[in-house]
């Protein structure tokens, strides 16, 4: 049966993983996590327990502008431009947590 759920078998392969605290500061993913040889192609981010808002255009969200992003949900960014541009501030007065696991 085929669900809603993302499966890539073989396709990227995950090779890292971090823990975020999404708070009032916009942020992006972490530098040396970008820079490793080789680079990632791909992000995967899900969203564990506050709202938080994001862009990808290379402009600070802020609580009130940028994607929104709920509990639970989970985020796919690909390319250069996409994770070197990934920003994300948290909605309320509630810091979020996301987890990002790194593929290339």
């Amino acid at each position: 049966m085929i669900d809603a759920r993302q499966h890539y078998i073989g396709k990227y392969i995950c090779y890292d993983f971090e823990q975020i605290t999404v708070a009032d500061t916009a942020i992006g993913l972490t530098t040396s996590k970008l820079t490793t040889n080789p680079r990632p192609k791909k992000v995967i981010i899900t969203c564990e327990t506050a709202q938080f808002r994001y862009r990808i255009d290379g402009t600070d969200p802020s609580a009130t502008v940028g994607h929104l992003v709920n509990p639970l949900d989970s985020l796919v960014l690909e390319g250069y431009s996409q994770l070197n541009n990934f920003k994300a501030i948290r909605k309320g007065s509630s810091s979020a947590t996301i987890f990002v696991s790194y593929l290339y």
